[in-house]
């Protein structure tokens, strides 16, 4: 897992700073219309993700930032992404004023947007908090062409390979690989690999990845109207997507329990001695070295890890890895917009992102946060975690994505068992049906 102890190391960031000197005039004047709950002082409530820490740190550091007119306390969300959209959709429905700023998982955002449930970004925060940020999170941040959320930090999963299994194999590593190049290493060496076919958002990640590197969308057709989105499951792209997913499933190289498998099983399988390729998030580097200074994972092991780009379904086409992350989004019931939004500035800022990325291991927006000294150390696979970041495709933006993803999910597992001549129909009749409120998930 990341590790927990802070090196914010020396930072280089060249992004904007904290607020802008004409935004924190106009808010000062505006504090005396705020509520407050210490002398007179505003307090803003950050409803969080779990995480090692890092953004309980981050909104002291910009408490302290802000020098006495605002103050930032956060507040966790439940661990998994649903119960977090749970909990915030139900207080937002009621127009809770307490949700200041939310971390939020961009495939929800959508459909937050659409509902009233985020306050406008202003335009000049919109140029600010856009500049050197990274394509997908951008796009991810997005919905109906306006800007709705603040990039925060962006994930992406990579292809990691031990590297002894690559040179047996005769796979050249410093080129892009395909799935199907992957697969016959795996079963030249007889070496797993590891990927997430859990009945799970895992599930829609993958495909989502493997459709869009096809050239197509899940979403062929968007609307706000759910009985005028037409799905791209049954389009070319959409089949070649289920054949490459019915071949890893079948190939015979991973493992016995891939219906159950998610992201910390994978990199259990590749610590072991039958580990050969994973695709996964960073964490999985920095989990390796942990048990590796622990004494419970052999020191060589993480010493073998490489790593790569998402592999390619069609050779000579650029990969669209998975992207994720958290984004900010700021309530519109809030009392306090205008203190929120300079507050996303300075938690997103190139400094406190690239604090985020050493401290908790998740990787930054800010392209900036890339040239850091720390960060290079902290993580010598961050170039290529840029690099990924910049092809990679957000999941279906659209408020029914829960519909989307969970009719997905259904249908297309398990994995080893979609056929590429009947799933994607079957896949996009069920969805539609949802969608109508025909069927239930």
């Amino acid at each position: 897992m990341p590790k927990s102890s802070p090196r914010p190391g020396a930072l280089r960031g060249r992004r904007r700073g904290l607020a802008g000197a004409a935004a924190a005039a106009v808010l000062a004047s505006l504090l005396a219309a705020c509520g407050s709950d210490d002398g007179g002082v505003p307090t803003l409530t950050w409803y969080i993700n779990p995480d090692a820490g890092g953004q309980t740190e981050i909104a002291s550091r910009c408490t302290d930032a802000a020098e006495g007119r605002y103050r930032i306390e956060t507040a966790t969300l439940p661990r998994d992404a649903a119960g977090q959209r749970e909990q915030l959709v139900r207080r937002l429905a009621a127009s809770d004023a307490s949700i200041d700023i939310m971390s939020l998982d961009p495939p929800f955002i959508p459909e937050f947007a659409q509902a009233g449930f985020l306050a406008p970004v202003p335009d000049d925060v919109a140029e600010r908090v856009t500049e050197d940020v990274v394509d997908s999170a951008i796009e991810g941040s997005t919905w109906d062409g306006e800007l709705v959320a603040v990039p925060f930090w962006a994930n992406t999963q990579i292809l990691w390979y031990r590297k002894s299994v690559a040179e047996a194999a005769g796979l050249d590593m410093s080129q892009p690989v395909t799935w199907e190049q992957v697969i016959a290493a795996a079963q030249d060496q007889d070496k797993l690999i590891g990927v997430q076919g859990i009945r799970a958002e895992a599930l829609t990640v993958w495909f989502n990845a493997l459709i869009e590197s096809a050239g197509g969308s899940i979403i062929a057709e968007n609307s706000t109207d759910p009985e005028k989105i037409q799905l791209g499951l049954t389009s070319d792209a959409g089949v070649r997507a289920t054949e490459v997913l019915r071949e890893i499933s079948t190939s015979g190289q991973t493992g016995p329990a891939l219906s159950t498998a998610n992201e910390d099983t994978t990199a259990t399988g590749f610590e072991s001695a039958d580990g050969g390729f994973m695709v996964n998030y960073p964490f999985v580097y920095a989990r390796a070295l942990s048990a590796a200074e622990a004494g419970t994972l052999e020191a060589s092991v993480p010493e073998d890890y490489g790593w790569a780009l998402y592999p390619q379904v069609d050779e000579g086409t650029d990969s669209a890895p998975p992207y994720g992350g958290i984004n900010l989004g700021v309530g519109a019931f809030s009392a306090n917009v205008d203190f929120a939004y300079e507050a996303t500035e300075c938690i997103t800022s190139t400094e406190n992102q690239a604090y985020y990325f050493v401290h908790d291991g998740n990787p930054a927006s800010d392209s900036a946060v890339y040239d850091d000294e720390t960060v290079l150390e902290e993580f010598p696979m961050a170039p290529t975690i840029q690099q990924s970041l910049e092809q990679a495709a957000p999941r279906p933006q659209t408020p029914y994505y829960s519909e989307v993803s969970g009719g997905l999910q259904r249908e297309y597992h398990p994995t080893s068992s979609v056929d590429p001549e009947t799933t994607p129909q079957d896949a996009t009749d069920f969805i539609e049906a949802v969608l109508r409120k025909e069927q239930l998930l």
